[in-house]
């Protein structure tokens, strides 16, 4: 038996994509009947209250806690950097003084 390609899975994929997307209009009358019943338990109506918000405004931005290794430092660092660059006289906003000082992190450290 021939093994299926990446092409195959990818049509799949959109056409199970296609197929959950025509049913929107059926989940949002659903998640609405749940999060307006008061027959639903409260944790239910939340859950469909905070699907709906989800998917008409996008989630809400987590915040980033700064823990030992002071990621909440260094991602303000970043951000000033980006945001206000220092004023240099035809050079990169970045110098590499402060590059130095900004420490190396890998994924594991981020997603504590």
């Amino acid at each position: 038996m021939p093994t299926r390609g990446k092409t195959s899975g990818a049509r799949t994929l959109t056409e199970i994509r296609s197929l959950a997307r025509s049913h929107t209009r059926t989940a949002i009358r659903v998640l609405v009947g749940i999060m307006r019943s008061e027959d639903a338990s409260p944790a239910a109506r939340v859950s469909a209250a905070n699907a709906i918000l989800d998917r008409g405004w996008g989630k809400v931005a987590q915040p980033v806690e700064s823990g030992e290794d002071g990621m909440l430092e260094l991602i303000h660092r970043i951000e000033r950097i980006i945001v206000h660059p220092p004023s240099s006289s035809g050079g990169d906003a970045v110098t590499t003084l402060e590059m130095t000082e900004i420490p190396i992190c890998n994924r594991a450290s981020i997603a504590r």
